[in-house]
């Protein structure tokens, strides 16, 4: 059974990278992906991308 939405990661600057060619089953997926990389930074870090999950329906309507 297919969940009714899929979630991505989207980048605040529109650009693509590993982590938004993803897509995840349930919310909690692409926020523990998303806690993962977060890890590897310090909260000063100039470098560093925000990023947001979004919601996307799922192919599962198409029929």
């Amino acid at each position: 059974m297919q969940p009714a939405s899929r979630h991505r990661i989207v980048r605040s600057d529109q650009s693509e990278d590993l982590l938004t060619r993803q897509r995840f089953d349930s919310y909690n997926a692409a926020y523990d992906e998303l806690e993962r990389y977060y890890g590897d930074f310090c909260c000063s870090d100039d470098d560093r991308v925000e990023y947001t999950i979004i919601s996307e329906p799922s192919d599962s309507a198409e029929v």
